[in-house]
């Protein structure tokens, strides 16, 4: 548990202050660990996350028709909300979100929100208008969002305040229209410039269930993804397209996670690498060339694997030294990866030097992305070999086209100072 919340505290402090708009639909709400999420969302409040909720209601609705004895139509996906299922929709909507007021209100000692004090806040902050007429049916109280009411959101969150949205909206001539609760989501992120949009979902997580998909995508692999069209379950792909829709309009990162694994939104948002699919509008896992500010997360990163003998020991001094000369892969703040290339360019020759990868990151092609970065960097320097001494990672080497070369092959400044007792192979790649 200690060790849990100290990995934790860069994301306490990295989190506090941030706005996140959480979306979830009404199949979280009639779970039976709906409960523990809310005791999950309160602890975010708690931490200082400014939050928006924004909430659906469709198995809620569906069973007040139900209930009522009224037969929708469904129009591409689209429910026709008529006078009579309107008046359902009302009803389930706002059932559901007095009681999930009641949970976000509950103070009791025993309880996770012992002394949470917590307030809600809503109202007409959402402007909608009508669908109309779509494939030559009039939807008439089924809407799209019109427009979000930003500054009266940031009042209250400015409050103290959690904001809950109902997948409502109004008119300025006072009609009210059912509305897309994803929509609402993404049109209230974009709007409030949010830092994150996480989006709720029954079932395993969408790269658990999808084993050829990554933890995190960018926001071309994401738009890839969805460009073919046989590729996703239609639920899979209205939460995706909300994820990059957001992301294109502002929105740093989204994040579809599983409310039916405990605690996995706490562990998505306060952990290197979540549990959910990220999709990041920037580059979750970002290549450049090291600072000085780096050295300590370097030194941290190379020192194991000098200790043991595969790396050539560094002094502090030296590094800052040639910290120029480095390649660092970067994941939110923690150096995974680095290499360095030390240029000979009277020979036209670069050594590949010091490459490291952190345990918890290897065999996932993060040597090969700095490798790649590092030969680009050697032909815009004008370098036409690399070479690399090795004791250990010889086989990995020849895979990435080096071939074994000898102390003949190396710069008469690099054989003057070659360590005969490492006795470490000269792997040699043509640019």
């Amino acid at each position: 548990m200690v060790g849990a919340l100290r990995a934790s505290a860069p994301y306490i402090h990295a989190h506090h202050g941030r706005t996140f708009v959480v979306n979830f639909g009404g199949e979280a709400a009639g779970a039976p660990g709906f409960e523990a999420l809310v005791y999950d969302i309160a602890l975010l409040h708690s931490l200082g996350v400014r939050l928006v909720l924004v909430h659906g209601a469709r198995p809620q609705i569906d069973a007040a028709l139900a209930g009522a004895g009224i037969d929708t139509r469904m129009v591409a996906g689209v429910r026709v909300t008529d006078v009579e299922a309107l008046a359902c929709v009302k009803r389930a909507v706002g059932s559901l979100r007095m009681d999930i007021e009641a949970l976000l209100s509950t103070g009791l000692a025993s309880t996770p929100m012992g002394g949470a004090r917590l307030r809600v806040a809503g109202g007409n902050l959402v402007t909608a208008k009508p669908v109309g007429v779509a494939h030559g049916v009039d939807h008439q109280h089924t809407g799209e969002v019109r427009r979000v009411d930003v500054d009266a959101i940031r009042t209250h969150l400015d409050r103290g305040h959690i904001v809950l949205l109902s997948p409502i909206g109004y008119s300025p001539t006072g009609e009210i229209f059912n509305l897309f609760h994803e929509e609402v989501a993404t049109a209230t992120a974009a709007a409030l410039r949010a830092d994150k949009l996480v989006l709720l979902h029954a079932g395993a997580e969408l790269h658990d269930r999808r084993t050829d998909l990554p933890a995190q995508l960018g926001l071309h692999e994401a738009e890839a993804l969805l460009a073919d069209e046989g590729a996703l379950e239609t639920a899979d792909r209205t939460r995706l397209e909300a994820a990059v829709q957001a992301c294109r309009q502002g929105v740093t990162r989204a994040h579809l996670v599983s409310f039916e694994d405990d605690g996995a939104l706490l562990r998505e948002l306060y952990s290197r690498d979540g549990v959910g699919t990220l999709i990041a509008a920037d580059t979750y896992d970002t290549v450049r060339q090291a600072t000085a500010e780096d050295a300590g997360g370097l030194l941290a990163l190379i020192q194991p694997l000098e200790a043991a003998g595969v790396l050539v020991p560094r002094s502090r001094e030296q590094l800052e030294l040639e910290i120029d000369q480095y390649t660092v892969l970067v994941r939110d703040g923690l150096i995974t990866a680095c290499c360095a290339l030390m240029p000979y360019t009277e020979e036209s020759v670069g050594e590949l030097a010091c490459v490291a990868v952190h345990p918890d990151y290897r065999r996932q092609g993060r040597a090969e992305l700095l490798l790649r970065s590092v030969e680009k960097r050697a032909r815009a320097l004008g370098l036409r070999r690399l070479f690399i001494l090795t004791t250990k990672a010889g086989h990995w080497f020849v895979e990435h086209g080096f071939e074994p070369g000898d102390l003949a092959d190396l710069p008469l400044s690099k054989r003057q100072l070659y360590n005969y007792q490492r006795n470490s192979a000269v792997y040699i790649k043509a640019l």
